[in-house]
């Protein structure tokens, strides 16, 4: 079995419409052709909407509240993304997307990455200014994507989100890597594999 240290970790925040998503998704293929390995990556966004999916009372809880453009509450966002985890193996990288987004889950996800013996995380921190954010969002079409909800997710990423990717700043093996996001998507992710140099 391959040494722990070989696999790494890494967390992706970023304001909706940041394009934090295809950057993770493009990380996973410079890592696959750069030594072959697997990443286990987990995006809260997609959990929930398999979530909404099943047409139950969870369901119909969750999808009201992520139209308003709320956070999901704590105790379900941590028992969702830490279920997931019983996918990691030593041997694969691992990419968190949309986790932790609020204090309370960085102590999770911190408090996890110590039980499975993952040391040395990297934060990818893409930069988006709100004007830029929004009108990506509008374009997108989801149905979740009207004005006010996004205006209250923009909210929620200031007061909640922020301080989150924060409390992990002077952390012991976690670093910081501010990416400016109103680029091209070839461009950022240059820069984000010579931030990382990998």
């Amino acid at each position: 079995m391959e040494s722990k240290l070989d696999s790494q970790n890494f967390v992706f925040f970023g304001i909706v419409g940041s394009g934090k998503g295809t950057q993770a998704k493009l990380l996973m293929e410079y890592l696959k052709k750069k030594d072959g390995k697997e990443t286990l990556y987990i995006y809260t966004g997609d959990l929930y909407r398999n979530i909404i999916a099943k047409g139950n009372y969870a369901s119909e809880l969750i999808k009201d509240s992520l139209e308003q453009g709320n956070l999901q509450p704590d105790f379900l966002t941590n028992a969702i993304f830490t279920n997931s985890l019983f996918d990691i193996e030593p041997s694969k990288h691992f990419i968190a997307d949309g986790y932790p987004r609020r204090i309370a889950q960085s102590e999770n996800f911190e408090s996890a990455m110590k039980f499975y013996e993952r040391g040395d995380v990297k934060i990818i921190y893409i930069e988006v200014g709100k004007e830029e954010a929004m009108k990506r969002n509008l374009l997108r079409g989801r149905a979740d994507d009207t004005k006010e909800g996004i205006e209250r997710r923009f909210d929620e990423y200031v007061n909640n989100v922020l301080p989150a990717m924060n409390y992990f700043k002077n952390h012991e093996g976690y670093e910081l890597c501010n990416i400016n996001g109103e680029q091209s998507v070839e461009d950022v992710h240059k820069d984000i594999i010579k931030a990382l140099n990998i």
